[in-house]
């Protein structure tokens, strides 16, 4: 088991190695948009319906429901009800929208070091300006992964909240 996970640490590592630094980034990004979207999974479903059980009880105890008073207090338990639902999804979708531009950032970075080998050696090593070439592919590729694996998730996440926000409204009777 111990010899599979170095074998495992060691392909990360040559794959990182052939992206440049630039991939640590998208890497880095990426873990830090994954931890923040399961946290929002993990509070869409297992806190929040528990919070939004405990408003319902208490819209339920309620004597007034049917005064302008109880209808503004019922918006204001919605809303921080949604509040609460959305909180760190600006930082996800802003981390999702921010890997391609860390990818084109690899992108730049490699074809410098393409024109640095053509600036010093020339075009005829094939082999020093693949290296640079892979390292201007490399960041692209996994800052457009990371993207898209962001977008989809994120997306979810929302239509989860949304319906989860309609439930909530539904269930609290304005009459």
């Amino acid at each position: 088991m111990m010899l599979y996970l170095m074998d495992i640490w060691d392909s990360v590592r040559g794959f990182m190695a052939t992206g440049g630094d630039v991939l640590w980034l998208v890497a880095a990004v990426l873990f830090l948009m994954w931890v923040l979207m399961l946290e929002r999974y993990w509070y869409i479903n297992l806190i929040a319906p528990k919070a939004h059980k405990n408003i319902i009880q208490a819209w339920g105890n309620r004597e007034d429901s049917t005064s302008w008073y109880a209808h503004r207090i019922r918006e204001a338990w919605v809303s921080q009800a949604k509040q609460d639902m959305n909180a760190r999804m600006l930082i996800i979708k802003t981390l999702v929208a921010t890997c391609p531009m860390i990818g084109l950032l690899g992108t730049v970075t490699g074809m410098i070091t393409v024109f640095d080998v053509m600036a010093v050696h020339g075009t005829s090593n094939a082999r020093m300006m693949a290296a640079g070439i892979s390292m201007a592919t490399m960041p692209t590729m996994a800052g457009m992964v990371a993207a898209l694996s962001g977008v989809f998730f994120s997306t979810r996440l929302d239509a989860k909240m949304k319906i989860s926000i309609e439930k909530l409204k539904d269930s609290l009777p304005h009459h």
